[in-house]
């Protein structure tokens, strides 16, 4: 399962009805991909529809869908937003990296 922290919750919903995407019936896509500095790196994107090989969730009134390969690297993640000086954008909390990059978008296991 991934979860959404209230914040990201906040500019995910923000950022959906910015694109054309309803919230309450659009999914947010989260995945994984080879790349970035760590060798693994994160992909996250509005969805209107979910494959067979989907895995569907939903916490904090979002609905999410990972792929099958991306489950086994995203089980246990937090999907964050910083807005700090360090930057801003979605932040992936992940108990299975054991190392990341300096900014946070690719990780390694």
């Amino acid at each position: 399962m991934i979860k959404v922290s209230d914040i990201a919750k906040k500019k995910v919903v923000e950022l959906m009805q910015d694109d054309g995407f309803n919230p309450e019936i659009d999914f947010v896509r989260v995945g994984v991909k080879s790349g970035g500095c760590s060798g693994l790196s994160y992909d996250l994107k509005f969805d209107k529809e979910n494959q067979d090989e989907d895995k569907v969730f939903e916490d904090n009134g979002i609905k999410i869908i990972v792929d099958k390969k991306s489950f086994l690297y995203l089980v246990g993640t937090t999907l964050e937003y910083s807005g700090g000086l360090n930057g801003t954008g979605f932040v992936f909390n992940n108990p299975n990296a054991q190392r990341t990059c300096g900014c946070g978008e690719s990780f390694s296991l």
